[in-house]
């Protein structure tokens, strides 16, 4: 019987997740379910984001599904101990390098999205994102310069081992797909990047039947709120990986509805909403536990090897968006458990 390890989090994260675990277990599978502390929960029960008991659960887990994490009343303390760390912890110990983040518009959300109509419906990419590199994980500190003013610095580092798996993730998730890959960097001013471009070029000989291009990412994000539907793929580092996948977000209509995967080399994963823990609307039931869901769907494809009960998952969530459910992010009044019941019936 596979065992999910659920980590609600802060915030939100109970509350989305909580809907997210009721749908795995309705589709009876034979699941099992094990919740551990995580963030600023953690912090305040444990005095560590990520204490031990939590680590090891998702370790034996078969996938672990995550909420959010981030409360400002702990904003003061050292940068280690900050519920964020949780994630970088939980990413580094189990080897999650690759982050998949879909975007798409689900019909009916077109007024939801920021772009006019015409230009959000022809959303439908993915972005392969690097996660274990780049800035959140180089050498960072703060200094005195030689004028005695303090300077702070945070290494950009990509190894070509590191580039190259990371390459292949994106040239086999465009295999699947429509069969293009956009690589972004910004190779005309950094290093990383030119090592990186040198890296993926020398991949895609292994993959003839891609077609790769190149995209310097400031060009990438106009491109983004300009013609997104020239995007299949699209595979990027930490930092460029970050930001864009959250642009796409309010692309397709709203963070609320975006999912994510981080997988190791075995696709074992931790999957999650890519919203944060949104401390304002915690408890209120305003929260939308569609990302949350269709995270849950991504766990049971890419870990679980369910793919038909991820067609299902997802098909309910679309059904249910058709049948006029909306959470405050889209626009509506549907609470957390009501969207959550709407997608249930759907199923």
């Amino acid at each position: 019987m596979p065992l999910i390890a659920l980590l609600p989090g802060d915030g939100i994260g109970p509350e989305v997740v909580e809907e997210a675990r009721r749908v795995l277990a309705a589709l009876d599978l034979g699941l099992t379910f094990e919740e551990g502390l995580v963030g600023g929960a953690a912090y305040a029960a444990e005095g560590h984001p990520l204490p031990p008991a939590t680590l090891a659960l998702a370790e034996r887990a078969d996938a672990v599904l995550f909420g959010a994490v981030g409360d400002p009343a702990f904003d003061n303390l050292d940068r280690a101990l900050r519920p964020e760390q949780a994630v970088l912890g939980l990413r580094k110990q189990l080897g999650l390098f690759a982050n998949l983040r879909p975007a798409r518009l689900f019909p009916g959300l077109e007024d939801a999205s920021a772009l006019r109509p015409e230009v959000a419906g022809t959303i439908d990419l993915v972005i392969v994102r690097e996660l274990t590199g780049d800035v959140y994980f180089g050498e960072k500190g703060t200094r005195t310069t030689s004028a005695g003013l303090r300077q702070g610095f945070d290494v950009m580092a990509y190894d070509e081992e590191e580039v190259r798996r990371i390459a292949r993730v994106g040239f086999e998730t465009a295999r699947g797909r429509s069969g293009r890959l956009c690589s972004v960097d910004k190779a005309n001013v950094l290093e990383t990047s030119q090592l990186w471009r040198d890296v993926v070029v020398a991949v895609a000989a292994d993959y003839p039947d891609v077609a790769l291009t190149h995209m310097y990412v400031d060009n990438a994000a106009m491109q983004l709120v300009r013609a997104p539907g020239q995007f299949d793929v699209i595979v990027t580092g930490n930092l460029f990986g970050d930001i864009l996948s959250d642009q796409a977000s309010m692309c397709a209509g709203s963070i609320g509805m975006l999912p994510s995967a981080a997988l190791n080399g075995t696709g074992k994963g931790m999957f999650e909403p890519i919203h944060g823990s949104a401390p304002d609307i915690a408890g209120q039931g305003k929260a939308n536990p569609c990302a949350a869901i269709l995270s849950a769907a991504m766990l049971l494809r890419h870990s679980l090897g369910q793919d038909a009960a991820a067609d299902r998952v997802e098909a309910a969530v679309a059904a249910a968006l058709t049948g006029g459910a909306r959470t405050a992010d889209l626009g509506g009044a549907t609470t957390t458990r009501e969207m959550g019941e709407a997608v249930l019936a759907a199923l």
